[in-house]
């Protein structure tokens, strides 16, 4: 009797554990895209809002219509994937990636500029989507959770990447985003940089095969048969493996948005749940500390220079808190890491709406007393840490293994769509609320976090070590 077991890459041989590493590493170039794309206006921001000489409404509706496109870009990518092959939209991604940068670098009003934030955001939306699925897709269940965690770690560097050359290009612009290298504004480079690493997302997408599961949809056998050989190693059953995923297609067509109804609501339970993981993860505010860091400190008294410092050490623990939950997710598993990032947010936040609560004025004129500063600084760094060992990894494994196969791709783009529009939500609205009230809005943030450990505590189930034939 043959084994379907998938053996631990480790026992193949170093060879198909290190290729499968560089196959996911190559993936996961999109979410460093993501979180450059994503991160790199928080230091952008000043300098637009000077340049146009626009306000806090204006500069909301620019920076947050990149997640608009991101929720069409994820919408679509599932379909796109399906149908094209994952490799394919890879490279239409980083195609949308390199020409988002060039125009957002030359934009002749603030309207294009948001234009072509919106290009850059389907890019965004693409790749938050197909990294993941692909991903899991050639990984070993062994090893899955780790090598799922590195989209979350492109991400997080992509972010601290764009930190630090915001930080760089300010400083050697004189310290203001509006001061000129080579005739150019600073923020104009911020924005256009992007476009060397979309090339190399580019070239790196002819390096990595196609997955093995699109390949067995299209009846390339041969290829999907050497595909798996090659990232399972030599001695694995690559038969046994084909047909484990055949039996499991045999009864599958390609997915359709009426495959994802049934149940409560209109959609199956377990789409709901991949909806409420992404909604929550970014109902906790994290991205407001990366999109509008500079505001945000700036708005308690901090001078630019230096809350663009601040937001170099806050990528910093984020990158730490990323590499823990890559060491631990398979380990430990993904609900206990989920729920202890959960408790951990609700308390961070919470001292942060106390820290707000003493800050006088608003605008450039408001101040905040030193022990409260420094308490909110410590508090948003603990939060970043929460996050980034918790829900910042998890939420994108889950997203790649909880769906049956018959609907991953498209469960994955709908929960990934909505992941974009509550970041949209959380990002037009912070502007608005922070001018009203700093620390209501961070005691909202906070509430969302403790309403997060009930979801994962009822609604979550555990996927480590699981193959993804047996998500039903």
């Amino acid at each position: 009797m043959t084994s379907t077991r998938t053996p631990d890459p480790t026992e193949s041989g170093e060879g198909s554990l290190g290729r499968v590493i560089f196959i996911a590493a190559a993936a996961a170039m999109g979410g460093f895209l993501f979180g450059y794309d994503s991160a790199v206006i928080s230091g952008a921001v000043t300098g637009i809002q000077h340049h146009f000489r626009v306000g806090n409404g204006e500069t909301a509706l620019v920076v947050s219509a990149a997640l608009l496109g991101s929720a069409a870009g994820a919408a679509g990518a599932g379909w796109l994937a399906d149908r094209l092959g994952r490799i394919r939209v890879m490279q239409m991604a980083a195609v949308l990636f390199a020409i988002s940068g060039v125009g957002s670098m030359f934009p002749p009003n603030i309207f294009v500029l948001g234009v072509w934030r919106v290009v850059g955001g389907v890019a965004i939306g693409m790749a938050s989507v197909i990294a993941p699925a692909y991903i899991a897709e050639v990984s070993p269940p062994a090893v899955r959770g780790r090598l799922a965690s590195f989209q979350q770690a492109a991400i997080v560097l992509g972010i601290f990447i764009s930190q630090l050359v915001n930080y760089g290009l300010n400083q050697g612009a004189g310290g203001s985003p509006n001061d000129p290298i080579a005739g150019i504004q600073a923020w104009q480079w911020m924005l256009g940089v992007e476009t060397v690493p979309a090339l190399i997302y580019f070239l790196m997408s002819f390096a990595i095969p196609e997955s093995p599961r699109f390949l067995i949809s299209a009846g390339r056998l041969d290829r999907a048969r050497q595909v798996l050989a090659d990232v399972e190693g030599p001695n694995s059953d690559v038969d046994a493996r084909i047909a484990e995923i055949q039996l499991v297609m045999a009864s599958e067509h390609k997915s359709r948005l009426s495959d994802l109804l049934g149940g409560r609501f209109g959609l199956q339970t377990i789409v709901w749940v991949g909806i409420g993981a992404s909604a929550f993860q970014q109902f906790v505010g994290i991205n407001v500390i990366f999109y509008y860091s500079s505001l945000l400190w700036q708005s308690v008294g901090i001078n630019a220079s230096n809350s663009l410092l601040i937001s170099v050490s806050t990528s910093l623990v984020n990158i730490v808190g990323t590499v823990i939950a890559v060491a631990l997710v398979d380990r430990v598993g993904r609900r206990p890491l989920a729920l202890t990032g959960s408790a951990g947010m609700a308390v961070a936040l919470s001292v942060a709406a106390w820290a707000f609560s003493y800050r006088k004025g608003t605008g450039t004129s408001a101040t905040l007393p030193n022990l409260q500063a420094g308490v909110a600084l410590a508090a948003a760094h603990v939060f970043v840490l929460c996050f980034a060992f918790s829900w910042g990894v998890v939420v994108w494994v889950l997203l790649g293994e909880m769906f049956p196969n018959r609907i991953r791709a498209l469960a994955l783009s709908v929960a990934a769509s909505a992941q974009w529009i509550a970041n949209w939500a959380i990002t037009v609205s912070f502007p608005t609320m922070s001018d009203w009230n700093l620390s209501a809005t961070y005691v909202i943030y906070a509430c969302f976090a403790l309403l997060s450990i009930p979801f994962v505590y009822f609604c979550i189930k555990e996927t480590k070590g699981r193959t993804l034939e047996s998500m039903g």
